[in-house]
């Protein structure tokens, strides 16, 4: 006979993986999770894992520390099981819009884990520097605790002082890079952390990580193999950097984000926001309680704290126009930047 119910107990116990390897997530691809281990060497091959069902609803994302069972030898048709996630240092995340009402303000995605720091990288010229873009970059990097690093490219086409002398108030760590120039100082800053790079189409973010990592074009093609070759434009890929020469610590990796454009803010609280301008904080201490610190507002402080030269009064224009696009007064992909340009 058939036991019943009652006779069969069900438990919420799960297995605790004692024996699951570590891991390192450097691709997603529809199900398809890319994995290495923290002794592979360069040339070892990947591991492919799925997602344990035990997981539920849990996400993974590049730049996740993950625990791996079944077949980790990275051979052809081997199958990885991600059974566990590591609590994550840092999240990097996004919205497609500013305002939390609409479907895509709602809907938030994450860019990375676990990341160190954030490489804004913006060229000088052709295209010109976009204050606005990086204005939320610098938003997104401080609420999710990650290092700014403002990597300014193209820079035997113009000069640097216009948008250095915007950010001169909040001693934004940057570097200057021409064709020809060594990426020494740059792969010194890149060293033992896992960087994310940003950017704008055309600002030269692949020319920069095609020299960082001359392999970048072959590893993206290996890791994307699990998709039926396709890399889509809107996953990140974490690359290793190549050992320096005689240098004993971990080289570190870059993750290349080649969808991400721009930088919805609407998992940002209008309260954070002001986080991304420092160079403003101190002013709100006058300001009356629950201020909104928007133009309107009449005994905002911040007004007569930019009129007295302690702040650039584009930096104040930058806030309250993301102020307003989290308001949906505007939209922010066609917002004019304070130097004119569209973000």
């Amino acid at each position: 006979m058939r036991p019943g119910r009652s006779s069969r107990p069900r438990t919420r116990t799960r297995p605790r993986h004692a024996d699951a390897e570590d891991g390192f997530v450097v691709a997603v691809d529809r199900g398809r999770y890319t994995c290495v281990l923290p002794a592979a060497g360069p040339d070892d091959p990947t591991v492919t894992a799925m997602r344990a069902r035990e997981l539920g609803r849990k996400s993974v994302v590049v730049g996740d520390r993950v625990g791996l069972v079944g077949d980790t030898s990275g051979s052809s048709g081997a199958l990885a099981r991600i059974v566990r996630i590591e609590p994550r240092r840092s999240v990097l995340r996004r919205t497609a819009e500013d305002d939390a009402s609409t479907a895509e303000g709602r809907l938030e995605r994450v860019v990375v884990a676990n990341a160190d720091q954030l490489v804004i990288v913006s060229a000088l010229a052709d295209p010109p520097p976009r204050t606005g873009f990086i204005d939320r970059c610098l938003v997104a990097a401080y609420d999710a605790d990650i290092e700014p690093l403002l990597c300014l490219t193209k820079a035997d086409l113009a000069r640097p002082e216009q948008i250095l002398g915007y950010y001169t108030e909040l001693e934004l760590p940057y570097l200057l890079i021409r064709p020809d120039s060594p990426l020494d100082a740059l792969r010194n800053l890149l060293t033992s952390r896992v960087s994310v790079l940003v950017g704008h189409s055309g600002v030269g973010k692949s020319t920069l990580v095609n020299r960082l990592v001359p392999e970048a074009e072959r590893a993206v093609g290996t890791v994307s193999a699990i998709g039926r070759g396709r890399h889509t434009s809107t996953s990140a890929v974490a690359l290793r950097l190549p050992a320096l020469p005689g240098a004993e610590q971990d080289p570190g990796w870059i993750v290349d984000t080649p969808g991400v454009r721009s930088f919805g803010l609407a998992h940002v609280s209008a309260k954070s926001l002001l986080h991304g301008f420092p160079d403003l904080v101190d002013a709100t201490a006058d300001c009356p309680a629950n201020c909104p610190h928007t133009a309107d507002e009449a005994d905002c402080a911040l007004d007569g704290w930019v009129a007295a030269g302690r702040a650039d009064p584009r930096r104040l224009g930058s806030y309250r126009r993301l102020l307003a696009s989290r308001a949906g007064e505007t939209d922010p992909r066609t917002e004019p930047d304070p130097r004119g340009h569209p973000e």
